[in-house]
């Protein structure tokens, strides 16, 4: 049966210009929970306070949220807003930023899920915005983290990273302004251009695929292919830019609404053994699995389609000539300890199978399969 669809919060804001829309947004108290220092040393940050302070509202910074995330990161977040008591949390970055941004907010409003396990087994989420409501200005163009119901979320211990879904942590306001995202360095363009690529087609093969989430995926698979290598050439094209954010953007509500498959299941599982970027292990395992899944003739079909609409005959192909285009690389260059990463692949195997992504891919491979299809995409 086919679930609801919910496309984002309840305010979608995007194009030049649109970071502005916090100025109508009421608040009094706004924490802002940030990464690194770009968002500071490019002048974003100052901008947002600045824009709050217009409407009247405190602000306050959590900094030091790390690429993807620990669950102690999130935990010092949620103490911060616990002591604060802010009524709007604001997740100002790129995809860690917001997931962790989300999950500190779960802990907030329900400080008694203080530990990972709570929050990964509490099925369905307890009802937020009791205290906060939630707003994501994404930093890059890729997770759609803004429009999407998801976190990743890594283990403090194994550090193996644990994905959870739930519609409560859709974030009520999103603002996609492509002027936030134009700093971005050409490697981060192109990974988080391509984990945008990967959820346009894995949400258009997806098992609960549907007629709204392929509008969607189709649209932003075609703009992404068109418009990541003007965007990767020249960052200050804003053109391109603002086509990356609305693409990420849409590519985010197709998939949220109709899942991914094992590109993912797959991207988590190795991330969370060895430090590569999330969109650089997506667009590397790409093409793999658009072969594997082609023996299914509706995933094939759907493939053949958007294939046909850039002028070509195999999707795979598209895919691999892209990454060449940015600056992909392999996964033996990205991961050059051979030694190291055979020895994790039946664990690799195992943890893929079991991610929550695996169940709507169009075939799911057995755990033998699983690490047959990793060792040959390390190997090339």
């Amino acid at each position: 049966m086919m679930r609801p669809m919910k496309l984002a919060g309840s305010e979608l804001m995007f194009g030049q210009g649109c970071l502005e829309y916090i100025k109508s947004v009421p608040c009094k108290r706004a924490m802002i929970v940030i990464g690194g220092s770009s968002v500071e040393k490019n002048g974003t940050l100052a901008k947002v306070e600045e824009y709050f302070h217009e409407a009247g509202a405190e602000t306050t910074i959590f900094r030091g949220v790390e690429p993807d995330p620990h669950f102690a990161s999130v935990r010092k977040g949620a103490d911060a807003m616990l002591e604060w008591n802010p009524d709007l949390i604001c997740a100002l970055g790129g995809g860690s930023v917001m997931d962790a941004a989300k999950t500190m907010w779960v802990i907030y409003e329900h400080p008694e899920l203080d530990t990972l396990d709570k929050i990964l087994s509490t099925k369905p989420l307890p009802k937020l915005r009791a205290k906060a409501r939630f707003m994501c200005i994404p930093s890059t163009s890729g997770t759609a983290s803004e429009v999407s119901r998801s976190v990743v979320i890594s283990d403090d211990e194994t550090g193996h990273k644990h994905g959870l879904g739930d519609m409560e942590m859709m974030p009520d306001i999103a603002i996609v302004d492509p002027e936030v995202a134009a700093t971005m360095p050409k490697h981060v363009t192109a990974e988080t251009g391509m984990d945008a690529l990967t959820h346009a087609v894995e949400a258009l093969a997806s098992t609960r695929a549907n007629y709204l989430g392929d509008i969607l995926g189709e649209a932003a698979a075609l703009d992404i292919i068109k418009w990541l290598p003007r965007a990767y050439d020249n960052g200050d094209d804003m053109e391109a830019r603002e086509y990356m954010a609305n693409a990420s953007m849409v590519a985010g509500l197709s998939f949220t609404n109709v899942s991914l498959g094992i590109v993912h299941s797959i991207a988590q599982t190795i991330g969370g053994f060895f430090p590569v970027a999330h969109g650089r292990l997506c667009a590397i395992i790409m093409p793999y699995v658009i072969d594997w899944n082609s023996a299914d003739p509706r995933a094939k079909a759907v493939y053949d389609r958007l294939a046909a609409k850039v002028d070509a005959t195999d999707l795979a192909s598209v895919v691999r000539d892209l990454n060449a285009r940015v600056g992909i690389g392999t996964l033996a260059e990205a991961i050059p300890d051979k030694d190291a990463f055979m020895a994790s692949l039946q664990e690799m195997a195992e943890m893929s199978l079991a991610d929550g992504c695996t169940k709507t891919n169009p075939i799911i491979p057995t755990v033998p399969q699983f690490a047959e299809l990793i060792e040959k995409i390390y190997l090339g």
